[in-house]
């Protein structure tokens, strides 16, 4: 079976669920601890990762696996309550497969959140932090292998991987919403250890203000297909090496689960901008 074929497979039993004149134009994708934003939706149908055909499983404390459609700051909205990640055992096609769905469903535009460690030195817990670029050290690619034209080219552009137009709105809203925000790059690993402190000082030092485990293959297959992206980050623990303390992943839900208010202010007011323009 194709991809194309899986993609389409998938397409029509969420169609059947939340009938075909649902036609969302805004995709959202909520990492560890950011599951709450759902509950701002005016959900329209919620369907069960494993109610949808080819689509992976989240094996992950706090990923709840499933996929909500409804309304969000007045557009239509399609958001995965929980995400796939490289060191579940998944492949890069399996992980982006939802990213392709959202395509096949009319997304023009992603809304992409996780939680990750800070390493810029301005940077503490609970910070906010607007994506403008990331560095993919996951060891691989979900654009590998035979290259479908009808999704995108085979050498697609990643000038600006993270929309400038969107980033704009996002610190418009920051100012008016009174939200601290930070702006940075994004390095994604493979997980699912935390790192050494030599691998934070080589992260920090090839340009990266934060890591995480996630994100960028998203961001690679919605670029691919075109979709403009919206990229936010909240920062759950202060990775600075010659201060580091021992990671406790109940700690960084919780930090995340503190600032999650924040978030969703910024993706549902950056979301309802852009219907106004």
């Amino acid at each position: 079976m194709t991809l194309r074929d899986q993609i389409a497979q998938a397409v029509a039993v969420i169609q059947e669920k939340a009938g075909s004149v649902f036609q969302p134009s805004v995709g959202i994708i909520l990492g560890t601890g950011l599951g709450r934003l759902a509950e701002q939706i005016e959900v329209a149908a919620t369907i069960e990762y494993d109610d949808i055909p080819h689509f992976p499983i989240s094996t992950v404390e706090s990923h709840h696996g499933r996929l909500m459609l409804g309304r969000l700051g007045g557009r239509d909205v399609v958001a995965m309550q929980g995400r796939f990640h490289y060191y579940e055992g998944y492949t890069m096609r399996q992980i982006v497969f939802p990213v392709r769905v959202m395509g096949a469903l009319g997304v023009s535009m992603l809304c992409v959140s996780n939680a990750c460690g800070g390493m810029n030195p301005n940077y503490r817990r609970g910070d906010l932090m607007i994506m403008e670029d990331h560095i993919n050290l996951l060891g691989d690619n979900p654009l590998i292998g035979p290259n479908d034209d009808t999704l995108g080219p085979r050498f697609p552009d990643m000038s600006e991987p993270y929309s400038r137009r969107l980033i704009a709105i996002a610190e418009e809203v920051a100012l008016q919403e009174k939200i601290k925000v930070q702006k940075g790059v994004y390095v994604a690993v493979s997980g699912p250890n935390l790192e050494t402190r030599a691998e934070y000082r080589f992260l920090r030092t090839i340009g990266a203000d934060v890591v995480g485990m996630s994100t960028v293959p998203e961001v690679i297959a919605a670029r691919h297909l075109g979709i403009e992206v919206f990229g936010i980050s909240i920062i759950t623990d202060e990775c600075f090496p010659d201060n580091l303390a021992p990671a406790n992943i109940a700690e960084i839900i919780a930090a995340a689960n503190a600032a999650e208010p924040k978030m969703t202010t910024m993706i549902e007011q950056v979301i309802r901008a852009t219907t106004q323009r």
